[in-house]
């Protein structure tokens, strides 16, 4: 083990954790098609062939069990937190504003640089100029949530359109629990949509005579007000089924482009373990984070970890299109101001949950 004593493995396993979001991030967004193909059984077995590895990745699970069902068990209560969840709670009523912005710039920027959500699926946009106004219309009226409901069925439908044209549209899928979210909450404050609806319902405006718009906004917000509470399990779950489909397929699956990753950026040289490892680790860890997002379990933790790992990944790779996470930090963001909402297991599991929003108010 050249020297290395245990102590200095588990320092090892701890980069690897805290580095494997920059591991493998959106392979496809850092890299070539892989010239060589590798099985993803054979590179997981040939990795766990070696004891050390097996030795760390046993390790890093076993830890991970045994501390959480102690916090479980023990279920500490610490006033921070307890502050901090009352605090973030009384966001709520901001969501809907981070969600704009989390759409709306990155809808902008696809249009203006020429691709279908997802950087890799690109067009011309001097070919295609209706698809670029298209894009960037829908993003400035997300911006200013003006027809923010309107916007968001249009956004997707051309989400779901743009999935015919080529799959990898799915390396954005965290755009449709957004636009889901997005439109059971509407427009939110600040926002167009919240000013116009103020002048409207004010008698003997000018605008309010003109205006029929108004009553549908209010007819859509009663529709929807039963299901605000829902919102938290939207973004929970589409937030967790893209981590773990990009753990699974982009890392697990396709280890040929995760280990170009790897050499790319010299990643052994950060934390000096067996490449395979480190395709490994970026897998399970997504994978790990993206199921208890889905099922609901320490939401909030598992929201800040997310927020972390993505910001590694900028920092970590240098050319990775920025644009392409924004949407994944303002999902992450929500959560984390949300908490898990209902249909999950910290509901169940936790005694104090009662800072958690059940319902996010209307913009009137």
């Amino acid at each position: 083990m050249n020297g290395r004593t245990p102590y200095h493995h588990l320092l090892m396993l701890a980069g690897i954790v805290v580095l494997a979001r920059p591991a493998a991030a959106h392979v496809d967004y850092v890299t070539d098609q892989a010239g060589d193909t590798v099985d993803a059984i054979t590179l997981i077995r040939e990795t766990l062939s070696d004891p050390l590895n097996a030795a760390l990745v046993g390790g890093a699970i076993a830890a991970a069990m045994v501390g959480l069902t102690l916090y479980l068990r023990s279920r500490p209560q610490v006033k921070d937190i307890e502050i901090l969840r009352e605090t973030l709670s009384s966001y709520a009523d901001l969501i809907p504003w981070m969600l704009r912005l989390s759409l709306g710039l990155p809808l902008v920027g696809a249009g203006f640089q020429g691709y279908l959500f997802a950087p890799t699926v690109t067009f011309d946009p001097s070919v295609n100029p209706l698809l670029r106004l298209l894009f960037v219309g829908l993003g400035f009226f997300i911006l200013f949530g003006l027809g923010t409901r309107i916007a968001t069925s249009i956004g997707t439908v051309l989400y779901l359109y743009s999935l015919t044209v080529s799959p990898d549209v799915l390396l954005a899928l965290e755009y449709l629990p957004g636009f889901i979210a997005l439109f059971l909450l509407g427009g939110g404050r600040p926002s167009a949509d919240e000013i116009l609806l103020d002048i409207s319902s004010t008698e003997g405006t000018i605008y309010g005579q003109i205006d029929p718009v108004h009553r549908l906004k209010l007819a859509l917000d009663e529709l929807t007000g039963p299901y605000r509470r829902y919102v938290p399990t939207v973004l929970r779950v589409g937030l967790g089924v893209s981590f773990v489909f990009l753990g699974i397929t982009q890392k697990l699956g396709d280890p040929a482009r995760s280990l170009a990753v790897v050499e790319k950026y010299n990643l052994t040289a950060v934390v000096p373990v067996d490449p395979g490892l480190w395709v490994l680790g970026a897998g399970l860890t997504e994978a790990a984070v993206g199921v208890a997002l889905i099922v609901g379990l320490l939401t909030r933790a598992s929201a800040g970890i997310a927020f972390l790992l993505f910001t590694t990944t900028l920092f970590g790779l240098p050319d990775d299109p920025v644009l392409a996470h924004v949407t994944l930090f303002g999902m992450a963001s929500a959560l984390f101001t949300l908490g898990s909402g209902p249909l999950s297991l910290d509901r169940y599991l936790l005694t104090d949950q009662s800072t958690d929003t059940d319902v996010i108010p209307a913009a009137d």
